[in-house]
């Protein structure tokens, strides 16, 4: 399987991190489970519901998946959807864009325009 776009939620306090260290290495979870969670475009809204209700002022990393396909295996998670997994320290320069995702007067994520 290869989407050409994955994306990753984190917090606007990771990314900042992440970009002043030049890589992600993942939230807690991930370390713990040995690589960084992604979703694709028809699973971000879920993620998003299920991990992150209720946070706001989230970074939605674009990632494309030509550069890191090598460290990238997709593997079944809820309910068997296949979602990408990266087993390596995610680069900031590896990122192509950036957007921010905030909550509306009903507590659900914004997602970007071209996302909806």
């Amino acid at each position: 399987m290869n989407e050409q776009t994955i994306y990753r939620v984190l917090g606007s306090d990771e990314w900042a991190k992440a970009v002043a260290l030049g890589e992600y290495q993942g939230a807690p979870h991930d370390i713990a489970d040995g690589f960084i969670h992604f979703s694709t475009g028809e699973t971000l809204a879920a993620t998003l519901a299920l991990h992150y209700a209720g946070r706001d002022h989230l970074k939605l990393l674009h990632v494309p998946v030509a550069p890191i396909e090598a460290y990238i295996k997709w593997e079944p998670a809820r309910g068997g959807t296949l979602f990408p997994h990266l087993y390596a320290k995610l680069k900031v320069a590896d990122v192509f864009r950036v957007d921010d995702v905030n909550l509306d007067e009903n507590g659900v994520h914004i997602l970007p325009e071209d996302l909806r």
